[in-house]
């Protein structure tokens, strides 16, 4: 199902406010779209109408039931877009060493094809310039594992580090929030639990009833470099998933 569309991303540049010179900038891809698996299939089916939408989903369910069961057997995976194999974390002490929950564990590890590394080589990209805002996030780090844009542990700490991220602001819709990936349920977090808010860098405890699953992180706010907040809130949604385990 090659299309010959060709494919083009835009890119936003941002202060780099890490290095010496107050011109360095970096890039950020915009995301135009969020696109879920009935998304895809409906794209499928608009493109080919001898496909059914209802054998495509259950195929993919199918498949994607048995990738993840032979994936958690310690196979290695190619499934979709990607590569997937588990890695070990943790140290282990002496050649007999066992393995303990508390200190080990599995993640998983994902590559990108070769299909999907050469369509993104092949993209055009237009950078249209610094970004209206100026709001982004560009690090979550977890302080209780250290691991960064990846894990968030319940009832534990996260520094947020970023530009003009500083949550100000009297409209509903300012703060930090979590979204679930899954059900779309907001989970936010309470102005009470942040601890650090500055420009740079917020540090703030995730809520303790967090439900395991994947999530994004959202900020909302009406910060402004100039004296006064802006009228309208501005938001920016992480583009990394951090994951709560069951």
């Amino acid at each position: 199902m090659a299309t010959t569309e060709k494919n083009n991303v835009i890119v936003e540049l941002y202060d780099l406010s890490i290095t010496p010179r107050k011109d360095d900038r970096f890039g950020r891809v915009v995301t135009n779209k969020t696109l879920t698996e009935d998304d895809l299939i409906a794209i499928a089916v608009a493109r080919r109408t001898d496909l059914n939408a209802n054998t495509l989903k259950a195929s993919m369910e199918i498949l994607k039931e048995i990738g993840a069961e032979q994936l958690a057997n310690g196979a290695s995976v190619r499934f979709g877009l990607g590569y997937f194999n588990l890695v070990v974390n943790g140290v282990f002490i002496g050649d007999m060493a066992k393995w303990d929950s508390t200190q080990h564990s599995l993640t998983v590890n994902a590559v990108a094809t070769a299909d999907v590394r050469n369509r993104v080589n092949l993209a055009t990209v237009d950078v249209r310039g610094m970004a209206a805002s100026g709001l982004a996030i560009n690090a979550v780090i977890d302080i209780n594992s250290g691991k960064v844009n990846s894990v968030l542990t319940p009832g534990g700490g996260i520094n947020i580090t970023g530009s003009r991220i500083k949550i100000e602001g009297d409209k509903p819709t300012v703060g930090l929030s979590l979204i679930n990936q899954t059900t779309n349920q907001v989970v936010p977090i309470p102005k009470t639990s942040i601890l650090t808010n500055d420009r740079s860098k917020i540090s703030a405890i995730v809520p303790a009833g967090l439900t395991a699953g994947d999530y994004k992180l959202s900020i909302c706010t009406q910060y402004s470099n100039a004296n006064t907040s802006l009228k309208e809130p501005r938001t920016f949604v992480f583009e990394y998933l951090l994951t709560v385990a069951g």
